[in-house]
This record gives C-alpha cells, sequence and structure tokens, in this order.
C-alpha cells in the first residue's frame, strides 16, 4: 500500500518537472520536431496515473482485510506502474532522441494501463 502511493507521489513530482522542463527548455525542439502534443500525451498519462497508484494504495489501506481484493488491487497498482514507465517512458525517448522504433513499445504501455483498470474494476466485482 505504501510503495503506491511513494510510486504515484513520485510519479506526479516528476511530471510536474518534465511537464515544466518541456513546456520551457524543451519548447522549441519539441515544436521544431513536431512532437509537442506526444510529449505532452507522455506527461498526462503520467498524471492520471500517478493519481491512479495514490487511489490504490487508499484503498488497500481501507479494505485491507480483504486479501483477494488486496491481490487484485496490487495486480492494478503494478500494471500501472509498469504501463506508464512503458507508455510514457518510450514517448519521452521518442520525443528526446527521435528514436521512432520505441513508439511500436508504446502500445504495451497503454495495454497495461488498461488492465490495471481492469484489475480496478474486477477487484469491486
Amino acid at each position: 500500500m505504501k510503495f503506491f502511493i511513494q510510486s504515484g507521489a513520485v510519479l506526479g513530482l516528476l511530471g510536474v518537472a518534465v511537464g515544466a522542463f518541456g513546456a520551457h527548455a524543451l519548447r522549441a525542439m519539441l515544436e521544431a520536431s513536431g512532437r509537442t502534443a506526444t510529449f505532452e500525451t507522455a506527461v498526462k498519462y503520467q498524471f492520471y496515473h500517478a493519481l491512479a497508484l495514490v487511489l490504490v494504495g487508499v484503498l488497500m489501506h481501507v479494505f485491507g482485510s480483504n486479501p483477494t481484493l488486496i491481490k487484485l488491487l496490487s495486480w492494478s497498482g503494478y500494471s500501472f506502474l509498469g504501463g506508464v514507465i512503458i507508455f510514457s517512458g518510450s514517448l519521452y525517448v521518442l520525443c528526446l532522441t527521435g528514436v521512432t522504433w520505441l513508439g511500436a513499445i508504446t502500445p504495451l504501455g497503454g495495454l497495461a494501463m488498461i488492465a490495471g483498470w481492469a484489475l480496478m474494476l474486477w477487484a469491486f466485482l
């Protein structure tokens, strides 16, 4: 539970820092390469799932007496975390380096994020 809240907080903190860095220091480079929207998408999804990780941690605390629910929420949290690393991470690398083959792994991160939400839903069915 604590791990997911800490992970969410770190991703949120980094999201603010990376977003600000992109908006200011990288603005000209991102505009020149046509990657501004891609960078913004990476930051946006990082933020959404930072909040989702905090939610997972809070839900684990509230429903801590239900081992099945805790297990599903834990899988959900790990899916969110892996999804952010793969999805947002690959988009950041794409934007900063122009290495386009990384775009091929980005959907895997998106699938991990979808799995995280599906696992959260399953936990409460």
